[in-house]
């Protein structure tokens, strides 16, 4: 990018064109043999409803989705089926999340300046954090939401107490994680070349040395990962549904 086209986009009170990378290329081993992302809620899936949220956000311009090489119809096909039209590609997924999303990056329009990477069980994420995330990145490159800690945490080995961690400044990272498209290109393309393991993107971008500013994440934003999970969402899309039939 150009220093011409980077003063361009500070200069505008917009944000840059920013494209959702959706990870769904999981396997769901912890929701007894059942795909957590098509499980359906009240008639729609997971899938679904984390998509919709970015299709209903309006700083969002291009959606791209990562699943596993046996979902691509069925994902292609619920995109029709709800009209999710900026949904641009629905592609296969690497044998890791970070191949997968990768993958996803590579696909994006050559438009966006950002990319948001959301994983795809967590359907109930506020189209708020997403635009307040988005607006961070534009602003400072990189951007996620965080929520605070809130229970004791402890260390344990071999099944016995050891520490007490103190838990001030420790947040939850969730996502969309959001970045400049060039920086997390090169941070994840960084950690494949070397076989480092991350747990989340933004860990990529900071093995870079990048700083990545945080906003408000929301503790329904939830990432289902057993059955437990799913009759939470259940219980916080039923409640985003009621209130949005009385807006």
């Amino acid at each position: 990018m150009s220093l011409f086209s980077v003063l361009k986009i500070f200069k505008s009170n917009k944000p840059p064109a920013c494209t959702a990378v959706i990870a769904a290329a999981g396997t769901s081993q912890r929701c007894k043999g059942e795909d957590k992302l098509f499980y359906h809620i009240d008639g729609k899936p997971v899938l679904a409803y984390t998509i919709e949220a970015f299709q209903k956000c309006d700083l969002v311009n291009e959606i791209i989705v990562v699943a596993h090489e046996d979902k691509i119809g069925l994902v292609g096909e619920m995109c029709k089926e709800f009209g999710y039209d900026k949904v641009s590609s629905v592609i296969i997924g690497g044998p890791t999340r970070t191949e997968s999303v990768l993958f996803g990056i590579y696909a994006v329009s050559k438009k966006a300046r950002l990319i948001a990477i959301h994983d795809g069980a967590r359907p109930c994420v506020d189209i708020d954090v997403i635009e307040k995330t988005v607006k961070k990145a534009a602003k400072f490159n990189a951007a996620a939401p965080a929520v605070s800690i809130t229970s004791t945490v402890k260390k344990i080995e071999r099944g016995i107490i050891v520490e007490t961690v103190d838990r001030d400044g420790l947040f939850e990272i969730q996502t969309p994680q959001v970045f400049r498209s060039e920086l997390i290109k090169g941070a994840l393309t960084n950690v494949l070349k070397k076989s480092i393991d991350v747990t989340d993107d933004c860990m990529a971008v900071e093995l870079l040395g990048a700083a990545i500013y945080t906003v408000e994440g929301s503790r329904k934003n939830i990432k289902i990962t057993d059955n437990d999970d799913l009759m939470i969402a259940k219980s916080y899309l039923a409640d985003t549904f009621l209130r949005e039939e009385k807006s």
